[in-house]
């Protein structure tokens, strides 16, 4: 079994039962990776801001400029 880091804490999550997965990440070249916390950190992890800014300019650009 591979080694999982919480994506909240930066720490190794060393006991399989207290690790949450929590969704995949897709990779600029590869195949990206999965996105694990420990249980007790699980609630406290966000998604990253960077993909809702990129699609929140997008949708802003197109109501402005349109289609």
């Amino acid at each position: 079994m591979s080694m999982h880091i919480c994506r909240h804490c930066d720490e190794p999550i060393t006991d399989p039962d207290d690790a949450v997965f929590l969704w995949h990440e897709e990779g600029n070249s590869g195949p990206g990776w999965d996105v694990w916390a420990h249980r007790a950190h699980a609630d406290l992890v966000e998604p990253d801001p960077a993909p809702m800014r990129i699609l929140a300019r997008v949708l802003l650009h197109r109501a402005l400029h349109g289609d």
